[in-house]
């Protein structure tokens, strides 16, 4: 079966492993392009641009490791400091 094109913001937040409203929040800052869809505006997510943002991201995550080499205490997780 074909993936959808566009995709539901709890479908979103199921991908990336986080809830709606954190989705929500990242559309409405522009951060993942969507679209506002019917009457009702229900938000809508292209399948691509969600993919784009995730590159993005892998981008973001390489050059903020290549500044930040590991070994920095402020890097580490919370549970690391204890």
């Amino acid at each position: 079966m074909p993936q959808p094109r566009f995709l539901q913001l709890s479908d979103v937040a199921e991908v990336l492993n986080i809830s709606a409203n954190q989705v929500y929040a990242l559309v409405r800052r522009g951060d993942i392009p969507a679209v506002k869809i019917g009457g009702r505006g229900q938000w809508r997510v292209e399948a691509t641009e969600l993919e784009k943002y995730i590159e993005r991201l892998y981008t973001e995550t390489k050059q903020f490791i290549d500044t930040h080499p590991f070994g920095e205490e402020a890097d580490q997780p919370e549970e690391l400091h204890r």
